[in-house]
């Protein structure tokens, strides 16, 4: 009989159940101790732990360890290590010390590390984040782990946001404090990353060169039909997608993943899987378990799945929403407005916070979800643009209104929405609408940051938003602590923070032109891409944010910023370099071919007889012809433009280079290429259409 879920769920972790049975009391108790606090392991405790998680991974049927990072490939990394020791006699050991638990020493010389570290300097520590439970997978204890160089310094994404989220606890904790909140210990983000994903059969998969190298099509005509029916859109589920889903969920929900909502996206091929909140942490780490386990299950199904943000030119691309709220370790969500807005003074205050932060951080937010892929996607009337706005909703927005007017709200009743059939329950409307074009909307009780690619880490846009709060939330309890008259001091400040920031609140349609000349009459930024966002970074109100609320040192920003940049450069390389290949030793071969028969063709009927109508014939081969010509040169004019942009030695002016010379390039190439497919026999192209690979599946 199978297991069900509450059996098979976080059985291949070592969780607080876990330890509870395998550890002793006073072990068990010392290590919540040393969690909550944020204090050093003791090694006796350490020693302790490691012995009970190796017996409970060795039946599991583990021979190995890993210690699981996140360095800024912003991919996972792990290196292997097997238990056995030797015993003297020939045999071995199944040994793992607390040592071997707490710390790790992987080579550091060949991640990337922005001018932190020099190839040659090659140290580089993991350490135990006993904040995020170890879990088996693949017959290998996995040990969640923070990665930093010899010298102290981040080499990962989990650092800097377990960093951001101590920021935040501690201003958070001040603010409520201010309120006569003395129960509350901890504050946490949560999140709840929404997972969006394509799959296509993996045997198409593997003919296309482009998606195998860089993970999106850089040739395809659209196909007759698109999403233009909507059709797709929780629509039914296919047999073989719906058995995909099932596996994925068995596989997540064993390493304690709140896989929970499944459903058909917009785009033909395209599904999303949406997980219960949880940690911020916990969430970053689950959601790379929940790409891997993507891309493993779909491999066992005969498919592949693919997770840049825009696989297909012309069909909807790939996002990640990332709904973030603040929960305390009472179980009150701080984002959650009581039953009268207008008086949830301490809800106002927190979302006064968030409006401020995210306007006076545009640049910080733009820049956590940018990347060479998301610029494909952004203001493309599919996701939000590059512009940050927040979307309240019409009565959270009259609220602000009145209370920066000083003026009483009018709360209506609570309004029963009326479905029109009698044997239908009527229920409570909710106050606001969704608005699917915004950016950063409020959605009752958590604001959903939609801008972020669907390959991200959710590390960084998390880091941002929880430093940019907690900014605020500092600067608002600095003026609180010291008022004689709580009451009208934060009410001053709630109306002059309403007043300062309305700009950044927008609740109409955000892919309309008049939004962006809207948003420009505002004075809000519209960073369209990676190479125009990233300077913004090392600005020195950003600089000196970070390094006060000590999440990033300045060292720290300038290499995360070299990387991004030098990211940005080696992808489209990549991906120039793949289009060149594609176009000379398959694309041009294949429509030379065609034309070839065309032409034999057209002088076979002309010998038959001379009358013989050959329009077609020779109409094709001088359309294609001309194709031919342009697409060549344009393929030579890719590789001039490729080779002066890999030239040039300075990151910054080598990115610039590949957006302003070799991406428009790359462009006209794929027009150019596009047209020769429409015009091309099936059975000549060189490669599977979109026709073919978002419709077989």
């Amino acid at each position: 009989m199978a297991a069900s879920v509450p059996e098979i769920f976080g059985s291949m972790v070592f969780d607080e159940r876990t330890m509870q049975e395998r550890l002793p009391r006073e072990t068990f108790k010392a290590l919540e101790n040393t969690i909550q606090e944020g204090k050093s392991l003791n090694i006796n405790i350490a020693n302790t732990v490691a012995s009970a998680m190796k017996d409970w991974a060795l039946e599991k049927g583990c021979t190995h360890f890993t210690h699981w990072f996140q360095p800024m490939t912003g991919i996972t990394a792990e290196k292997h290590d097997s238990f056995i020791s030797p015993a003297g006699d020939g045999s071995v050991l199944m040994e793992f010390s607390g040592k071997e638990l707490v710390r790790g020493e992987p080579d550091a010389s060949s991640f990337p590390s922005g001018g932190l570290r020099a190839t040659f300097e090659a140290r580089g520590y993991t350490a135990w984040d006993p904040t995020s439970f170890a879990f088996v997978k693949d017959k290998t204890l996995y040990i969640p782990t923070v990665f930093c160089s010899y010298t102290g310094e981040a080499l990962d994404k989990k650092t800097p946001l377990l960093r951001s989220m101590e920021a935040l606890n501690k201003q958070a904790l001040r603010i409520l404090r201010l309120f006569g909140d003395t129960k509350t210990q901890q504050v946490n983000s949560t999140v709840g990353p929404e997972q969006e994903y394509f799959l296509i059969d993996r045997n198409l998969y593997n003919q296309r060169e482009d998606l195998v190298l860089t993970g999106r099509t850089l040739f395809g005509a659209r196909p007759p039909r698109g999403q233009e029916l909507e059709d797709h859109y929780f629509g039914s589920i296919k047999l073989k997608v719906a058995s995909f889903m099932r596996d994925l969920d068995n596989e997540l929900w064993k390493l304690g993943v709140l896989a929970k909502t499944e459903h058909n996206e917009v785009a033909p091929a395209q599904h999303e899987l949406a997980p219960i909140f949880s940690n911020t942490n916990v969430a970053a780490d689950h959601n790379q378990l929940t790409m891997e386990a993507m891309k493993k299950v779909a491999e066992r199904h005969g498919m592949y799945c693919l997770l840049h943000e825009k696989p297909f030119e012309g069909v909807n691309g790939s996002g990640k929403h990332n709904n973030w709220s603040l929960s305390t370790d009472t179980g009150t969500n701080l984002l959650e407005p009581g039953d009268s807005p207008m008086e949830n003074a301490q809800f106002l205050l927190f979302l006064v916070a968030v409006i401020k932060a995210v306007d006076e951080y545009q640049d910080l937010l733009r820049i956590s979800v940018a990347s060479p892929g998301n610029d494909h996607r952004l203001g493309a009337n599919e996701a939000p643009p590059a512009i940050l706005s927040i979307f309240l909703g019409d009565e959270l927005t009259e609220i602000l209104k009145c209370l920066e007017q000083g003026k009483p709200y009018s709360q209506k009743d609570k309004e029963i929405l009326k479905v029109g059939v009698h044997t239908l329950p009527r229920f409570p409307k909710d106050s606001t609408d969704r608005n699917r074009t915004s950016p950063f909307a409020f959605t009752g009780n958590k604001f959903e940051f939609r801008m972020l690619g669907s390959a991200v880490s959710i590390s960084g846009p998390n880091v941002a938003l929880n430093t940019i709060v907690a900014e605020e939330l500092e600067r608002f309890a600095d003026k609180l602590e010291k008022s004689k008259d709580f009451r009208k001091d934060l009410d001053t400040l709630v109306r002059k923070t309403i007043k300062e920031h309305k700009r950044i609140i927008f609740n109409g349609d955000s892919y309309t032109d008049s939004w962006v000349a809207e948003a420009e009459k505002r004075g809000l930024l519209n960073l369209k891409t990676t190479v125009d966002a990233m300077p913004h970074f090392l600005d020195k109100k950003n600089v000196k944010l970070f390094a006060k609320h000590h999440i990033f040192t300045e060292s720290e920003m300038h290499s995360r910023y070299e990387v991004s940049m030098e990211n940005y450069s080696k992808t489209l390389n990549i991906e120039a370099l793949t289009m060149i290949d594609m176009a000379n030793k398959q694309i041009l071969p294949a429509v030379e071919k065609y034309m070839d028969d065309l032409s034999l063709a057209f002088t076979h009927k002309k010998a038959l007889n001379p009358k013989m109508n050959c329009h077609v014939e020779y109409d094709r081969v001088t359309k294609l012809s001309e194709l031919s010509a342009s697409v060549y040169d344009e393929t030579e004019e890719l590789k001039e433009n490729v080779s002066a942009a890999a030239a040039i030695t300075d990151f910054e002016e080598s990115a610039r280079a590949y957006k302003e010379t070799v991406l428009p390039t790359m462009d006209a190439l794929r027009t150019d290429a596009d047209k020769m497919e429409t015009l091309t026999g099936a059975s000549y192209w060189p490669f599977p259409t979109y026709a073919d690979l978002i419709y077989h599946v």
